[in-house]
């Protein structure tokens, strides 16, 4: 949130004022304008200084931050951060352990999380690539209702990576 200039730090000769309620009350003088908003008991606050002349609002400038930090708390509320969470296989995983893993990614997915899938070879098991892309494509399949595949498998060094994203509206 930006500080705006208040009561004795505008350094403007003239202002153009404007109301509590909104309401255009002219181009008055600075000394004019910071007596009226001593009278009212409330700031003088530049809200527009690159105007000319600089456009001033009175205002209790103290309620004024206190309601656009609330607001910033609340949109900062309705935001959803999503994670990536990893999932790491082998080529040659067992089936009960590929079943732990594919309710996890679910499970993941489920909570509005991205799932990084990482197919690890170790040795000459790169040769055979096709056969971690059939796992890694058999995962997807298998959590297709609550994900989709945001990047399709690709071999990265000694690894191949796929990325999956929740679905909207899961």
């Amino acid at each position: 949130m930006k500080d705006l200039r208040i009561n004795n730090e505008i350094r403007a000769r003239d202002v153009r004022l404007v109301g509590e309620e909104g309401e255009q009350l002219g181009v008055v003088s600075l000394r004019e304008a910071l007596a009226l908003a001593q009278e009212r008991h409330l700031d003088l606050v530049e809200v527009s200084p690159t105007a000319r002349p600089p456009v001033c609002r009175l205002m209790d400038y103290g309620k004024y931050k206190y309601e656009q930090a609330k607001k910033e708390r609340e949109s900062r509320k309705k935001q959803k951060v999503v994670s990536v969470k990893e999932l790491k296989i082998r080529p040659n995983i067992e089936e009960h352990d590929f079943e732990v893993k594919v309710r996890s990614a679910h499970r993941f997915l489920e909570d509005g999380d991205k799932v990084k899938c990482t197919m690890m070879f170790r040795g000459r098991e790169i040769v055979h690539a096709g056969l971690g892309q059939e796992t890694l494509a058999k995962l997807a399949d298998l959590v297709k209702d609550v994900g989709v595949i945001e990047r399709p498998p690709r071999v990265e060094g000694r690894s191949m990576i796929m990325i999956l994203a929740p679905k909207k509206g899961v």
